[in-house]
């Protein structure tokens, strides 16, 4: 389970915020603050927190300023900056201290689940293994950052995502036929897409046995 510590000064943006979060498997809301200082209380407290959902205009503050703070206090709990500030300058200061996500006002449970998603599976492949080479780091970013670079040649981001909502959204998993004929696609594409996606931890393959015949490949979705 991923611990989320929500920052936010508006009590009504903060608790849409809890709602959110709250929604996506793996994650869970340890708690909602509404200044940097109640932050810095709420995590020298010493309870598990994993991430930020963090705004950067705060009553006392800003969120960089807090993130700095942290830093310097060797404190390196994730951050995913959730704020109207769309200054580029302020966008290169959170890359520059190791913001992960950079999150947009106003924004849908769609967007933010797709970045905890991509987040989750970002922490799953670091914790895999030690270490790691030149094609395991570009694979890192890629799912961290949202970009196409570690795909193999042939997917696409766009048809990945649509196939992994799919999936998501079956119940009782689905057959790559049964994918393609959802997304209008061919049976050997869908397949391709939904063993990447096995490949990489966010589905499971379940052979399911009939009466006669070869048992049929089905994939179910892995909650984060």
């Amino acid at each position: 389970m991923i611990n989320v510590l929500v920052v936010e000064d508006d009590p009504v943006a903060a608790d849409a915020h809890r709602l959110y979060v709250s929604r996506v498997p793996g994650f869970a809301v340890v708690g909602v603050v509404h200044s940097a200082g109640e932050a810095q209380r709420a995590l020298a407290a010493g309870g598990e927190v994993d991430l930020l959902l963090l705004d950067q205009y705060l009553p006392d503050g800003t969120g960089l300023d807090l993130c700095r703070t942290l830093r310097a206090g060797g404190l390196l709990v994730d951050v995913i900056m959730v704020t109207s500030a769309r200054d580029l300058a302020v966008v290169r200061a959170a890359v520059s201290i190791g913001v992960v996500q950079y999150l947009l006002k106003p924004f849908t449970f769609a967007t933010l689940r797709e970045k905890l998603e991509r987040y989750a599976r970002f922490r799953r492949s670091v914790d895999r293994s030690e270490a790691a080479d030149q094609t395991d780091v570009d694979h890192l970013f890629a799912t961290l950052r949202g970009t196409d670079t570690a795909l193999p040649k042939g997917m696409s981001g766009p048809t990945l995502d649509a196939v992994a909502a799919v999936l998501r959204d079956a119940e009782d998993g689905l057959s790559a036929g049964a994918a393609g004929d959802v997304l209008g696609m061919s049976r050997v594409t869908a397949r391709r897409y939904l063993e990447y996606l096995a490949d990489n931890g966010l589905a499971v393959r379940q052979p399911r046995y009939g009466q006669v015949g070869r048992p049929e490949l089905r994939y179910q979705w892995t909650p984060t």
